[in-house]
């Protein structure tokens, strides 16, 4: 078994574990934030994503429900399952471990980072797929004022991706900007040509009871029809 093998086996493994005790991470669009879930509160969202080709052979439907709980001391473990309709059946399931660790937070100077790693584990399909994991480590700066944005980068990795995935390590680049009360814009960005090369701007709306909504339109780094509209809606308990 070579190194980036014996890397991505770790990496899962560990997602698994963190998993038992609790079974997604805190996004800002599609990058990971330096958020972390409270301990002992538990996150669910719905995200619904779609290239509204319907007239198309291409056109899909990406269904993926998220669950993200806070195990205390700045961690936070979930999953993802990752359902997509298309046309003929045939329809693809994926499961996405992940774990995230917010290892510095100032809250006074408005800085935080964290690290974490999310699996993407073939269910249907397997012929033809790898099962592989994307490590990332992400900063963040929030400006003081009641309109002040915050700005978020870092890098991330590719473990055992196929050659198809072209870009293996990129950057990660997020902004944030209230707008008025209860809205705000959000644009977050993943560099390179692989399956998480987009550009994502939205508009995030919150909403009674710890909930959001999220509405936004994601833009492929390479190839204009894998472009979509997404919707997400989250809500804290």
């Amino acid at each position: 078994m070579n190194l980036q093998k014996s890397t991505l086996l770790l990496a899962v493994l560990f997602l698994f574990a963190l998993a038992i005790e609790a079974t997604a991470q805190s996004t800002l669009m599609n990058v990971p934030s330096t958020d972390v879930v409270s301990p002992k509160k538990v996150y669910l969202e719905m995200d619904f994503i779609t290239n509204y080709a319907w007239e198309r052979n291409d056109h899909f439907e990406n269904y993926i429900p998220r669950v993200v709980i806070g195990v205390g001391k700045n961690i936070e473990v979930g999953a993802n399952v990752s359902y997509t309709h298309v046309r003929g059946g045939g329809e693809p399931i994926e499961l996405q471990p992940n774990a995230k660790w917010q290892f510095y937070n100032n809250e006074q100077n408005g800085i935080a980072a964290a690290l974490g790693c999310i699996g993407y584990i073939p269910i249907t399909h397997r012929s033809g797929t790898r099962t592989i994991a994307q490590c990332y480590g992400v900063a963040s700066k929030q400006l003081k004022g009641d309109h002040g944005p915050r700005f978020t980068g870092g890098a991330y990795t590719l473990l055992n991706a196929h050659d198809s995935e072209k870009t293996k390590t990129g950057a990660i680049v997020a902004y944030e900007q209230p707008l008025v009360e209860n809205v705000e814009f959000i644009v977050d960005w993943f560099s390179g040509d692989n399956r998480f090369g987009y550009v994502s701007p939205a508009l995030s709306f919150t909403t009674p009871h710890d909930g959001s909504l999220s509405l936004g339109y994601t833009i492929a780094n390479h190839g204009r029809g894998k472009n979509a509209l997404f919707a997400y809606y989250g809500m804290t308990f």
